[in-house]
């Protein structure tokens, strides 16, 4: 019986949902009492919320900005790093909205309006505080962060995180780097694209599906997620409920998938993975050339994954010498596990740089 209720659960967890799982953090410890913790709207445009995890404590804390990656899947995914920092920060995160639910009306968003959501959402935040970006945003926050830097934006942020962020994507490519410059961007466009039903409240909208992006993902771990199956099959029927949880945890996470608009996508190919433009020095924002140079009062720290096969070591470092008027405090090597309090085996690659 119990082979049989194994079966049945692995195939009704065979779907995929469009909407975004819960936080689920209602408190937190805090030195040595329990608070509450409550989610607040801090901004929001049709295309993103600015979600505050609010505390109730008096004393002020270093307030900073996740910026989570728009690739598919939702905000949720740093629902770990949100709560490890809870205790100690202010945290504010970038909740993306489903491009599918976004009418037509919103008008569009590419990577010009992705950064102009951070600028504004540091704004709200207000001056001195801290960014850090997880992946794919590495980007468009560093070029967020020059563009303010530029402008003499009193908003610019006390320091910057990037951690695993294609920078440049020339240092030691990987296979999704060369599946990129492979193809033509009309390619991608014709092949990875579609308009949304007319179901939906975004019908018409051309967006990048993302369970395309789940499909890509998983196929280059095939392997992995199927023994993780295997595993789930065999701690359901030994009765095996708490083994079984996490990894059902994992995958109700992991098969909650978000559409990208299809302009987003197409310009973060062709701009960051094509054409390098930012360390080409050729990206523009509103017409206007990225100049991370300009970067003076924002201290840099990046981290890079030894075995991260999407964004290879040295993508990410690589914005060290894009922010040369920045003044270099240290370099260090240390396990990603001692970094960030991870028990894996993978090592990472850490420089910090203050102004």
């Amino acid at each position: 019986m119990r082979n049989l209720t194994a079966v049945y659960e692995l195939i009704a967890r065979a779907g995929l949902s469009h909407s975004r799982p819960p936080f689920g953090i209602t408190s937190i410890m805090v030195g040595n009492r329990e608070v509450e913790v409550r989610e607040e709207v801090a901004a929001e445009t049709p295309f993103a919320t600015l979600l505050r995890f609010k505390k109730d404590i008096v004393t002020a804390q270093p307030r900073v900005l996740l910026v989570a990656p728009l690739s598919g899947h939702f905000s949720t995914l740093l629902r770990a790093t949100v709560r490890t920092m809870l205790p100690d920060h202010d945290v504010f995160i970038t909740d993306w909205h489903n491009a599918r639910d976004i009418p037509m009306m919103a008008g569009r968003f590419g990577v010009d309006e992705y950064t102009a959501h951070l600028i504004k959402f540091l704004e709200t935040i207000g001056p001195r505080a801290h960014v850090l970006a997880v992946c794919q945003p590495c980007v468009s926050v560093l070029a967020a962060v020059a563009v303010m830097a530029q402008a003499g934006n009193p908003a610019q942020p006390r320091s910057m995180t990037l951690m695993a962020g294609p920078i440049d994507t020339r240092v030691n490519p990987t296979k999704v780097n060369a599946l990129a410059k492979k193809r033509a961007i009309e390619w991608f466009e014709r092949a990875l694209t579609a308009a949304v039903p007319l179901r939906y409240p975004g019908a018409c909208r051309r967006v990048y599906p993302g369970f395309v992006q789940l499909v890509a993902f998983m196929s280059m771990n095939l392997e992995r997620h199927l023994k993780a199956h295997r595993e789930l099959y065999e701690h359901l029927a030994n009765g095996d409920l708490d083994r079984a949880a996490v990894t059902k945890a994992f995958y109700d996470e992991y098969f909650a998938v978000l559409d990208l608009t299809a302009e987003f996508y197409l310009e973060t190919v062709r701009l960051i993975f094509q054409e390098h433009a930012l360390p080409m020095g050729k990206l523009e924002w509103h017409g206007h050339r990225v100049d991370p140079g300009a970067i003076r009062k924002t201290m840099l720290f990046t981290v890079e994954g030894e075995r991260d096969d999407i964004c290879a070591v040295g993508q990410t470092v690589a914005a060290h010498d894009l922010c040369g008027k920045l003044r270099s405090s240290a370099t260090t090597c240390k396990p990603a596990s001692a970094i960030m309090g991870s028990s894996q085996e993978s090592a990472g690659r850490i420089r910090f740089i203050r102004s």
